[in-house]
């Protein structure tokens, strides 16, 4: 017997004039398989400029995209006691007479109705001036009466933090024989088990049903409010908590909240709570998808419970495993296969921000089982980071913001990243009080834009003007130059890195990248352009180029990138402290419009492309000068770029990647343009 899938609903406050916020976040609530939805109906608001022209909009909109709970709250600060949202009215069947205003206007969107919102909380509810909340249960008890003979159901709003006292003293005032549901709220791991008044979801909803039974048993539990904050950067976190949810037996579920609040934003009257507040959301102030809600809209409830299950950290771990920093991302899942292979044990961190990251852990585990150890762990807690490398025997760093563009909108974001989780990294290794080996994945941004190295403007590249650039590449000689961002958080990081080998002795060493590419790789426009650029082909999708398409790097399959971090691991003794280039060389330095030329080889189908303009930071020229690395450890890069591209695309088209196995045809009408020869 197949168990019907599990529904639930989301929480989310929709202020005045967000009308593009409101069409964004149905959109993304639909796709994560919700079907409900709990929003506020502000007394307040509806009578502030403006407020029945936002609700004659919002509360249709939102009734026809889901099963809608509008809660009915704030009164009027012209009409409240204390002249503040939270007071009780001076004419208490003025909330009444309000609510049955509601019911004439939008009865027709819900068949529900929330009656107030955490009335024991002080911010919603001044229960400083109703101490044994006889205004409230006067109010209350009224606007659900007379909301019931119009016919529709009532729930009562939920207690927060959960008080069985005041549920208690509702029942014995008959509060509770006048509603349909009684709403419950908790955040365990957000505040309630900080404060130590958390027992546990299913402690809670028995006390709960203890309580109903005796005053009101038809009654039904919804948890009308629970969440988990993402403050401390832990989304698997979110996502388990959320599994948690589901397995309450309450009539209805429903999370707090879709889309985390910006910083910028009161939370009520001029309210402006500590940081766990602003990060409840299931996706960011910017749109983007947390781990939670990038689990849903891929594959439901189903996929959130295979990647809790899958991010499971061992039983046993390993002592001295080999420890990769962003172990699930494309270089990191490469050279976790590669040390799996030889029967290593691995201990793969990561925090499953980025999208691919839990089908290249997927692909790990099936492969190599046991030996594959997971620590869902963001480098920006210091504690946690510090724990994950204590029992190190070996670290690389790969964990990284890594988009330029990414930086430039938010810089503080891409500093704690890249170079506060740097800090930590080390710090943490120096707390070992061992030898931990560890390797850098820094970039070649730290040499800068490049602007003062001529240029020669070909058909189809830029080249040095110098012969000795056009013939090695740049080389370590280079003075470091940060620009953008990116650039700055990587290059702190980067020379963190190596005096930590100098201050402390820490056997350490970096690593410049170039354009490494490859199986495994989920790339997109802001970072990964070639397999950007093959995916996009491959699915018969436009292609954007910002600049030129002239621009020159030096592409490195991913294989070539591995081999460089493990000989670097296996001489870290005799080349700690020092930095080096890793790129394809002048052997495999190709103009963007070269690459896309055999892109549309493989493709098979011409292009569709346009033209943006260029991106800060972007260089017009950038080959690495690998002979250092050569010279010093006889690393070469063995995979030519035309049979790395190939190889690339056979993995794309494996259905482990983000192509179906068989492609995707341009749609005849597609305007199709050849790349320039």
């Amino acid at each position: 017997m197949t168990v019907p899938a599990r529904t639930f609903g989301f929480v989310e406050w929709f202020r005045q004039g967000e009308y593009e916020r409101v069409e964004d976040a149905l959109a993304g609530m639909a796709a994560a398989k919700a079907t409900q939805l709990r929003t506020h109906l502000s007394w307040a608001e509806f009578y502030s400029p403006g407020g029945p022209e936002w609700f004659d909009w919002l509360i249709p909109k939102l009734g026809v995209a889901f099963d809608l709970l509008p809660c009915i709250h704030y009164t009027p600060p012209s009409l409240s006691r204390t002249g503040k949202s939270s007071g009780p009215p001076r004419r208490l069947l003025d909330y009444a007479d309000f609510v049955d205003v509601i019911l004439t206007r939008y009865g027709r969107h819900f068949t529900h109705i929330e009656l107030w919102n955490e009335p024991n909380n002080l911010l919603d509810w001044d229960f400083t001036v109703d101490h044994e909340w006889l205004l409230f249960c006067e109010m209350i008890g009224a606007a659900a009466h007379w909301a019931q003979e119009r016919g529709w159901k009532t729930v009562l709003g939920g207690p927060c933090p959960f008080d069985p006292n005041w549920l208690e003293l509702m029942g014995q005032r008959g509060v509770l024989a006048k509603f349909s549901a009684v709403g419950l709220h908790g955040f365990p791991g957000t505040w309630d088990s900080a404060d130590g008044s958390w027992q546990g979801w299913a402690e809670h909803h028995r006390e709960m049903r203890r309580i109903l039974d005796r005053h009101n048993p038809a009654a039904e539990v919804w948890i009308t409010e629970a969440g988990y904050s993402t403050w401390r950067h832990d989304e698997l976190g979110q996502l388990r908590q959320f599994l948690d949810l589901l397995e309450v037996p309450a009539d209805r579920l429903y999370w707090y909240s879709w889309q985390d609040l910006a910083p910028e934003v009161a939370v009520q009257e001029g309210h402006f709570f500590d940081q766990r507040h602003y990060h409840l959301g299931v996706v960011d102030p910017a749109g983007r998808q947390k781990l939670l809600a990038r689990a849903l809209t891929e594959g439901g409830v189903a996929k959130a419970r295979a990647l809790s299950s899958l991010a499971a950290p061992s039983v046993a771990r390993p002592s001295r495993p080999i420890t990769i920093l962003g172990g699930a991302g494309f270089i990191g899942a490469n050279l976790a296969e590669s040390l799996l292979k030889e029967g290593r044990e691995v201990l793969v961190v990561d925090n499953f921000s980025r999208p691919g990251v839990e089908r290249n852990l997927d692909w790990l585990k099936r492969e190599h089982g046991e030996r594959v150890h997971v620590a869902a762990v963001d480098l920006r807690d210091r504690q946690t980071t510090a724990e994950v490398v204590a029992d190190a025997g070996a670290v690389f760093h790969l964990a990284a913001q890594v988009a330029v563009t990414t930086s430039l909108v938010d810089p503080f974001h891409d500093f704690a990243v890249n170079a506060q989780g740097t800090l930590n990294v080390l710090e943490g290794l120096r707390r070992t009080g061992r030898k931990v080996p560890a390797i850098f994945a820094s970039t070649n941004k730290v040499y800068g834009g490049l602007e003062d190295v001529a240029m020669v403007e070909g058909a189809e590249a830029y080249a040095p003007a110098d012969a000795a650039i056009r013939e090695n590449g740049i080389g370590e000689w280079r003075n470091l130059d940060f620009c953008t961002p990116y650039g700055c958080s990587k290059g702190v990081a980067d020379q963190y890195v190596l005096d930590y080998a100098k201050s402390y002795g820490l056997p350490t060493a970096v690593l410049r990248m170039s354009c490494i590419y490859g199986p495994r790789q989920f790339g997109t426009e802001d970072q990964g352009w070639v397999a950007h650029f093959l995916i996009r082909a491959l699915r018969g999708e436009p292609i954007t180029i910002y600049g030129d398409g002239k621009q020159v790097r030096d592409i490195l399959h991913v294989a070539d990138a591995v081999a460089a971090y493990r000989l670097l691991l296996d001489n870290i003794e005799r080349i700690s402290g020092r930095a080096f280039n890793l790129g394809g060389g002048p052997a495999n330095a190709v103009s963007l419009r070269t690459v896309l030329r055999e892109i549309e080889r493989i493709a098979g189908r011409p292009l569709d492309l346009s033209y943006g303009d260029w991106r800060q930071g972007d260089q017009l020229y950038f080959v690495a000068d690998t002979r250092k690395l050569t010279d010093t450890l006889g690393w070469q890069a063995r995979t030519a770029w035309r049979e790395g591209l190939d190889d690339l695309a056979r993995w794309l088209q494996t259905g482990e990647g983000p192509v179906p196995a068989t492609g995707a045809a341009l749609a005849e009408d597609a305007p199709r343009h050849r790349v320039p020869a």
